[in-house]
């Protein structure tokens, strides 16, 4: 059985939920899942594969994400590795792939790591875990880019036949 780590970056819950549903698509392989946001130390080396997935918020990766890159770029240009990004402007089929979503341009730019794959999920509005100066942002934010500002429900733009066949292709992948 191979060894893969899942490395995360989730604000409110929606790339837990992803990296979840990719879960069972990950035959044959010991997973592993650390937070980004904790900072983990990892010897990439035993891993036969790693996978990262970072949610967007406000426009920006977490910090943490590129502090894991930075202090690791050497062994993960070595693992097989992956990175997906999840945003809400991937609602948009334009905006639906790596090559045309603005976030993973600025994070490829911003990274040294080039993951052999790279992927981009739509995430979820979850107005109900939101304060009142939250909701305010994202509801603007939401109307300057054409989505929904009805903020009396939660809505989820997640492909998960497009999470799953991401997370097939990835495993299979030697």
């Amino acid at each position: 059985m191979g060894k893969l780590l899942v490395l995360y970056s989730s604000r409110n819950g929606q790339t837990t939920k992803i990296i979840d549903a990719m879960r069972d698509e990950f035959t044959g392989y010991d997973v592993e899942l650390a937070d980004l946001h904790a900072l983990p130390k990892k010897n990439l080396s035993k891993y036969d594969k790693v996978l990262i997935g970072a949610s967007i918020r406000y426009g920006h990766f977490h910090d943490s994400l590129y502090t894991f890159i930075h202090t690791h770029s050497e062994q993960l240009e070595v693992v097989d590795s992956a990175f997906f990004g999840v945003c809400l402007t991937a609602r948009k089929p334009e905006k639906a792939d790596p090559k045309t979503n603005a976030y993973i341009r600025k994070f490829l730019a911003r990274s040294p790591w080039r993951p052999r794959t790279i992927g981009v999920f739509a995430g979820a509005l979850k107005y109900s875990e939101y304060n009142w100066w939250q909701t305010l942002i994202i509801r603007l934010i939401m109307k300057i880019t054409g989505g929904s500002t009805d903020s009396s429900r939660d809505l989820e733009f997640t492909d998960w036949d497009k999470v799953r066949e991401f997370a097939r292709q990835f495993a299979r992948h030697r």
